[in-house]
């Protein structure tokens, strides 16, 4: 059978070039593969940006969110064509929850300290970098600040319909040392979905500062889809 297609969505400040050290190995292995470049403007147009690059590949498809990614990929992925999703430090809000609300219990400041509102949009200060991506080299830290995709201010309190992993199988990877999302919403979402799970000793930002392992969950999850299509 063909290998199931993987769709990526980014998170705040970030764009899909987050994913870079992800992609070129999945294709080599016979992926089809698209990174979402959603605004950040709203959740609406956000979730519809994913949705159109699921139109784009063959089913079934993988949804892959980091971050806020995972809220869009849970709203995303109750496409039919979604067959599976992963969320790599991931928010996932249950029906009566937005981002916002799901963040809010287990709150962490590190990164929210370093922050600024200007011309509409959520800057992350230079000052904040460290607490966001820390466990890379000095360069790639600069390379993500010079590539932050920065939200409106209220795209986290927006709700959307729509909760995937209630119904598609499930793949989390937790960052134990991820001072953006708690570790602990981390581990609560992905037991609270039943999801199988990956604890990696990392920052926020895993797929950038542990690749490998990133990319073996997305193996697992892409195996588990085809067997189960196959079936």
């Amino acid at each position: 059978m063909t290998k199931p297609s993987i769709v990526f969505a980014h998170g705040l400040w970030a764009d899909g070039s987050c994913f870079s050290k992800l992609i070129p190995a999945l294709l080599t292995e016979g992926h089809e593969v698209m990174a979402s470049q959603h605004g950040l403007d709203s959740l609406a147009t956000d979730v519809a940006a994913v949705k159109a690059c699921v139109a784009r590949v063959s089913s079934p498809a993988i949804l892959v969110g980091h971050s806020y990614g995972g809220t869009l990929i849970t709203h995303a992925g109750t496409d039919p064509r979604v067959a599976g999703l992963v969320y790599i430090a991931a928010l996932a809000p249950d029906a009566d929850e937005t981002s916002q609300s799901q963040q809010s219990k287990f709150p962490t400041t590190d990164v929210f300290a370093h922050i600024e509102v200007t011309d509409g949009r959520i800057w992350l200060k230079h000052s904040g970098i460290s607490y966001f991506c820390g466990d890379l080299p000095e360069a790639e830290q600069k390379l993500v600040y010079a590539t932050q995709g920065v939200p409106v201010p209220d795209l986290f309190n927006q709700k959307h319909d729509g909760v995937a992993w209630k119904t598609k199988p499930s793949w989390y990877i937790v960052g134990a040392e991820d001072y953006t999302v708690h570790p602990d919403l981390e581990r609560f979402a992905a037991k609270r979905m039943g999801a199988t799970t990956v604890e990696l000793r990392s920052s926020h930002v895993p797929m950038l500062s542990r690749p490998h392992a990133v990319l073996d969950v997305i193996r697992d999850a892409a195996k588990a889809i085809q067997k189960s299509q196959a079936a």
